[in-house]
């Protein structure tokens, strides 16, 4: 809608996921028609934002519209995927093979890995040949499923594929406890080759309904950017939030209440505030390192830019308490997760302490903030 994208871009986000639909846009066979696209592409290019396109879905021009199940279907659906990325190749997108392919909502009639790994090696195939340089990801599971991992790995696919994409949903459960999936797939990765233990591990799709599992607006203003810091600790270097904004307005049907704006984008969710405080707080800014504590539960991230620092500190436990932070001089200022100044304190000569919440909190230098202070009102 007009003034959406604008909007998008304000909250700080960079991405974009979104579905490339084949039988949208292949309504004859061989005639691709990208228009609608087109006008999207155009708006992101307007506001600095790139696309993470989801290559997916059937078509029913080929075997009934279910997910690729032949070789002639596969092939249909190569060339069709050539001709979208081909169309915007070189703005730096993120191509994606399929959403979910392990789940049964996605791949119809029912889930195959075989089919779809063969897909995948069609597809990767078809770039190699035609577009190398673009960036080709997946499987972009639902959670992480062993067997179709092994699968692709002896395919061959991590000769090409730029990242690996998965869905680490927790529903209700805390974002760090995603540590522990993340951890599995690379030791996937280390058992298949050692030379791939590091291969880039994406967070495709992530969020937390307000509908289900007794989430509130409170607890997913709080979860969002602690998932957001988490995959930055985690070495992620990409993290898709879903949704952008509520599907519908019914309150108790989950799809309708994963947004961070409202059904009409122009009502901001505490949520929104969270994640656009995130971005002005450390937009920039790379992640260092995870400074020790007192406490395994507690994070307090080092953020660094061009010699500048920056702290985001919360604590998984169910109660604030202080800790102890050494190597850290000086005053510092404090901002809360939804960018409200909260109060500057001197540091001591061995560190300082920190009032950890479950809310992330940010820290700066108070030497840094008559330049860098966003609010300066505020303090």
């Amino acid at each position: 809608q007009p003034g959406e994208m604008k909007k998008i871009a304000e909250s700080g986000a960079r991405w974009v996921r979104m579905d490339l639909h084949w039988d949208g846009t292949e309504r004859e066979k061989g005639v691709y028609d990208f228009s609608a696209y087109d006008r999207l592409v155009q708006a992101l290019d307007e506001h600095g934002l790139k696309a993470l396109f989801i290559l997916d879905y059937g078509n029913p021009l080929y075997d009934g519209g279910l997910a690729p199940r032949d070789e002639v279907t596969r092939q249909a659906f190569a060339r069709w995927a050539v001709a979208a990325a081909g169309r915007y190749a070189g703005k730096g997108y993120l191509w994606e093979i399929w959403n979910e392919p392990n789940g049964t909502i996605f791949w119809k009639p029912k889930p195959n890995l075989d089919d779809y790994v063969r897909l995948a090696q069609t597809v990767t195939e078809a770039f190699q040949k035609n577009l190398p340089q673009e960036a080709l990801i997946g499987p972009a599971s639902y959670r992480l499923p062993d067997k179709l991992f092994r699968k692709l790995f002896r395919a061959g696919v991590l000769e090409h594929w730029a990242a690996l994409s998965i869905h680490p949903y927790r529903w209700w459960m805390k974002p760090e406890t995603a540590g522990t999936m993340y951890a599995r797939l690379r030791k996937l990765l280390r058992e298949f080759d050692p030379d791939q233990a590091d291969f880039p591990i994406l967070s495709g799709e992530w969020g937390y309904s307000t509908a289900q599992f007794g989430v509130d607006e409170e607890k997913q203003t709080r979860f969002l950017p602690r998932m957001y810091l988490f995959n930055l600790y985690q070495g992620i270097p990409v993290t898709i939030w879903y949704d952008w904004k509520d599907d519908g307005d019914n309150p108790k049907e989950k799809e309708h209440r994963f947004g961070i704006v409202g059904q009409d984008f122009r009502r901001e969710k505490p949520a929104f505030h969270a994640i656009r405080t995130l971005s002005r707080e450390l937009g920039g800014f790379r992640f260092v390192r995870r400074l020790p504590t007192q406490y395994f539960d507690d994070y307090v991230l080092l953020f660094e830019k061009d010699g500048e620092k920056r702290l985001a500190a919360w604590t998984t436990a169910g109660k604030s308490r202080g800790v102890a932070v050494e190597g850290w001089q000086g005053g510092f200022i404090e901002t809360d997760c939804l960018g409200k100044t909260l109060k500057r304190k001197p540091g001591g000569p061995s560190g300082m302490r920190i009032d950890l919440e479950q809310d992330p909190k940010y820290l700066r230098p108070i030497s840094e903030t008559a330049s860098t202070d966003p609010n300066p009102a505020a303090r």
